[in-house]
């Protein structure tokens, strides 16, 4: 087998902020023509994309002569966007390096709210996705199941993840500083995916009754595997017709919108006429897209509260001081788990038996 090389390119909450991340997202209506072009590019033989509402990532496996910077070209000339801007908001990792990073992503304590628990299930998707393209192959498979592994070490053998660190239970501890009670927030959720699932499973584990979800059927990507009827049913809530949900918005004290649109759903008129129709009843506005679906100005409507996912972020982040010592700990040991794997696979072992046993709880 020819010596493969490992890189990758990416851009997150690290080295971007929201409006910066914005233009970089892949739109779910992107992803094919995407992948078609990332597989024609010289020397790359295998390749992953992470697009997540915190980051896109590329992973790629390739022959010794690939020139890592093609996958910032081609994304800069993809997404319309000067390649030096694009450097500037991005890294790029080889080698040991790249198994690192998978580790710490798949792991959580990566994210923008460390510890979090979604993104083992993103990670998850993306290399389903990927596997169903033929375009993960034997290097990128070994390195998935790692880092699988080694999530699932992490969350098992330290404190990383205490306190279940996610966004449907941090909605909920904003929902009830606001509201005072969960259980009497009604809340609607635009979209279907991880998010929006989240949100739900915390909002009926602390009583609500009133859920009603709603989305564009054109909105359901592949990578969830859901549409908002159907999780509208699992949660025991309504589905809305999405042609109706605006002109609904005073129903609802808690609105969360989870959707690959790209486009502002929620304008400052609808809301101003929501208000109206809702005196003095606060409303409290989530918007986990990326782009965003709600317009910022609508923040400065009095008694509206919005939230993006950087805002969400910081506040669940409050009691990281709590948690760092884990969360160093957890770093350093996957540090150490990425040399070993490496070390395997830059070796090509005819057999991955040996690879296999290299990530456990005891290691």
């Amino acid at each position: 087998m020819q010596n493969q090389s490992l890189h990758l390119l990416g851009s997150s909450h690290h080295v971007a902020d929201l409006g910066i991340r914005e233009k970089i997202n892949l739109p779910a209506s992107a992803i094919d023509e995407f992948y078609q072009g990332l597989r024609q590019l010289p020397g790359l033989e295998e390749c992953l994309l992470l697009n997540t509402c915190n980051r896109t990532e590329i992973y790629g496996a390739a022959n010794n002569g690939f020139s890592p910077n093609l996958l910032c070209e081609y994304l800069s000339e993809f997404r319309k966007i000067d390649y030096d801007f694009l450097a500037q908001h991005s890294y790029q990792h080889s080698g040991e390096k790249v198994v690192k990073h998978l580790f710490e992503v798949s792991s959580g304590i990566d994210s923008q709210m460390v510890g979090e628990t979604e993104i083992l299930g993103q990670v998850k998707k993306a290399y389903e996705d990927a596997c169903t393209r033929n375009a993960a192959g034997k290097m990128l498979n070994r390195l998935f199941q790692k880092g699988f592994q080694a999530a699932k070490w992490a969350r098992t053998n330290t404190g990383i993840s205490k306190g279940q660190v996610n966004l449907g239970n941090v909605l909920c501890e904003l929902a009830r500083r606001i509201f005072g009670k969960v259980s009497n927030s009604r809340l609607l959720v635009i979209g279907a995916g991880d998010v929006a699932e989240s949100a739900l499973e915390a909002f009926k584990s602390r009583g609500s009754q009133a859920i009603t979800v709603t989305g564009r059927t054109f909105d359901w990507c592949p990578l969830s595997r859901r549409k908002p009827d159907e999780l509208a049913e699992k949660y025991g809530g309504f589905a809305l017709s999405f042609s109706k949900f605006q002109e609904s918005l005073h129903h609802f004290d808690v609105i969360l919108t989870s959707t690959a649109s790209g486009k502002a759903m929620i304008t400052p008129t609808e809301v101003q006429l929501a208000m109206k129709r809702r005196p003095s009843k606060p409303l409290f506005l989530i918007d986990a897209s990326v782009p965003r679906n709600i317009d910022e100005k609508v923040a400065r409507i009095d008694n509206v509260f919005l939230y993006n996912m950087d805002d969400v972020s910081a506040i669940a982040n409050e009691n990281l001081k709590t948690r760092e010592a884990e969360v160093d700990r957890c770093r350093h040991a996957l540090a150490k788990k990425a040399i070993r794997i490496w070390e395997q696979m830059s070796v090509q072992p005819n057999s991955i038996s040996s690879i296999n046993q290299s990530v456990t709880p005891n290691s």
